[in-house]
């Protein structure tokens, strides 16, 4: 194909087969252009020569070359292979650039191009690395370029400032459309600044990396825009796209993201939290015995997590393990001791720990202070956490209430999220992962927010709104709590020994009670006749 006026066009690549990507009628002021092409999973090979050779092509899902012009150079030829012998689609992309604008890459001293426009992209379970090479000051056409590092002085490179950017793809969309669209759309300069977010600024001085929340099953593109501050001038690196898990495996791959024991676990999760919104102050022990499951499941999980190399449906099976008899020991406590108020804070540290969560989740854990320091993090996460059981002192009932309304209907969200992709399980996803990655606090936690998360906003507040005020006015003239079992048993019991008149007092023990039973089960039955007394 020949690229000419277009900036972009979509490509195959046919197995066994190399394309000539020509850029022809090139203006006189453009000094030099990147020849960007773009797959969804599979690798594509750039090339400046037929022969691919090393330091002189690039093989990636996103790549792409920078090509200096010479003064007479109206014309450019570029090579797209595919390395892995199948048909590979993508979207290509060409920017020119002219002298006064930065080129990208081209101090690079660590990647195998000379100069290097591309961004590198590394991810797992928890963080997605991004890393770049510096650029250097524009130069004309058959003119030796700046020196990189021979000054720090305003008139040399040291000078120029790298804004990240970060672009949503739409949630739960991994087809190739939504991605070409995307690619095309913030390619250049202009389409990244008006649709992309901002989320960093780098100087010179800075290490060329930025660190973010890995969200597996979202499709990201990041892209880095390099700008010369005295000149006003700018040029984009080659966009680079995840959706931080593979497309090639068959057992946890994009397509089957959500594994089996999760969409079981968080189901089984839902449909007690439904329970919980609308009757848990009604029904006090099945409320008691969910949040000690939660409370016990989630502390174990991050200690099994942390501690040993299980598997994942296994550290999963025996937090829910241990969460049951966490769940069966805050309800023998009760039962056993009558204390409302230990057990009432155990469920308000339940709506602490969501509130402090929500809290971080916002734009407001982003801020430098929470992601240079854990120390400072984990303070104001306690402290959030802390001070919510405190109004559940003066007002109990109502808090245990409001608890199981908030808590209940964010469980019902997680149940979708185990279907549906939706951000707002990060909310505490965001706390779990903070748990296990002791590198977590450098990262950006930036999540999509798109109509399926508004919905499930617009869910979670009527549900909650919903459950807290049917439970209110159900309770509203019956006691603030159940009494203890075990109390009553033994007031009863007393009871009995004192109250002479009762007619309980004169039962027979349970001991002989029992023996007469079954002596009356066992003798023998005498035949059945008339019996007339002697009449005198």
């Amino acid at each position: 194909p020949c690229f000419r006026s277009s900036l972009h066009e979509n490509v195959s690549v046919s197995q066994n087969e190399t394309v000539q990507a020509v850029v022809s009628r090139i203006p006189p002021e453009v000094a030099f252009i990147t020849l960007q092409f773009h797959t969804q999973h599979r690798n594509a090979t750039l090339s400046y020569t037929r022969m691919p050779g090393l330091g002189l092509s690039l093989t990636a899902v996103d790549s792409g070359l920078l090509s200096a012009l010479l003064p007479s150079q109206v014309s450019l030829s570029l090579f797209l292979s595919s390395p892995d012998g199948e048909t590979v689609a993508g979207t290509g992309v060409i920017l020119p650039y002219s002298s006064t604008d930065p080129v990208p890459g081209a101090c690079n001293m660590e990647f195998n191009l000379d100069i290097d426009p591309n961004v590198y992209i590394h991810y797992n379970l928890y963080e997605t690395t991004i890393r770049f090479a510096p650029a250097n000051l524009g130069y004309e056409r058959g003119v030796a370029p700046p020196a990189c590092d021979q000054s720090t002085e305003g008139n040399t490179r040291w000078r120029l400032q790298y804004d990240v950017y970060q672009y949503f793809l739409p949630e739960n969309d991994l087809s190739e459309r939504s991605l070409f669209t995307a690619i095309q759309t913030v390619a250049d300069i202009q389409g990244m600044m008006e649709n992309g977010k901002r989320v960093m600024t780098l100087s010179s001085s800075d290490l060329s990396t930025a660190v973010f929340n890995s969200i597996p099953g979202q499709g990201v593109i990041y892209s880095v825009i390099v700008r010369d501050p005295l000149l006003n001038t700018s040029a984009s690196y080659v966009p680079v796209h995840t959706y931080a898990c593979s497309f090639a495996s068959t057992l946890d791959g994009c397509q089957t993201l959500g594994k089996v024991s999760t969409k079981i676990f968080f189901t089984i999760a839902g449909l007690a939290g439904l329970f919980v919104c609308f009757c848990g102050h009604r029904f006090f022990k099945c409320e008691l015995f969910c949040m000690g499951f939660s409370f016990a499941a989630f502390f174990f999980f991050v200690l099994i997590t942390r501690t040993t190399g299980l598997d994942y449906n296994i550290c999963l099976a025996l937090s829910a393990v241990i969460g049951v008899v966490g769940g069966v020991l805050l309800v023998m406590s009760w039962w056993r001791f009558g204390s409302v108020m230990a057990c009432i804070i155990v469920v308000g540290l339940m709506l602490g720990f969501l509130i402090a969560s929500t809290v971080l989740f916002t734009p407001l854990g982003d801020l430098d202070v929470f992601r240079r320091s854990d120390a400072v993090f984990w303070v104001t996460f306690c402290c959030i956490m802390i001070i919510v059981p405190l109004f559940f002192v003066r007002w109990p009932r109502e808090g245990n209430i409001t608890t199981c309304g908030v808590v209940g209907a964010y469980a019902v969200i997680l149940a979708v999220n185990a279907y549906i992709y939706t951000s707002l399980s990060y909310i505490t996803m965001n706390i779990l992962k903070r748990f296990l990655n002791n590198n977590f606090s450098a990262m950006f936690t930036d999540v999509p927010f798109q109509t399926i998360d508004y919905v499930m906003i617009t869910v979670w507040v009527v549900l909650g709104v919903s459950g807290i005020v049917l439970q209110l006015y159900r309770e509203r003239s019956r006691p603030f709590f159940p009494p203890s079992p075990y109390l009553m048993w033994l007031q009863e019991r007393e009871r009995r020994k004192t109250n002479v008149l009762d007619p309980s007092h004169h039962f027979p023990p349970l001991s002989n009670r029992l023996l007469a039973r079954v002596r009356q089960l066992t003798a023998r039955t005498e035949p059945v006749g008339e019996h007339t007394p002697l009449l005198l």
